[in-house]
């Protein structure tokens, strides 16, 4: 069974741009292995907790990013999940 598991800030994807990683994630692994993988694709999406990653060492935060996520961008809460 083919799966991918995708880690990103919490509350920095909208429930529709979760789907499209799934979509086009379980897509891409039809292409790779032929339809029979369809049905057998699993993709995770899991949110880490802001300030649980980091990079080279270093703890980021969306604050040290800057800018709007896009889910504050569109007003969208992902409260419950996708």
């Amino acid at each position: 069974m083919p799966f991918a598991n995708f880690k990103v800030p919490e509350k920095t994807l909208t429930p529709k741009q979760k789907e499209e990683i799934v979509t086009r994630t379980t897509e891409l692994f039809v292409e790779i292995y032929g339809e029979r993988a369809r049905n057998t694709t699993m993709v995770l999406v899991e949110e880490v907790a802001d300030g649980g990653w980091g990079i080279s060492g270093n703890v980021l935060t969306l604050a040290m990013l800057g800018g709007p996520t896009p889910a504050d961008t569109n007003g969208t809460s992902d409260a419950g999940g996708a």
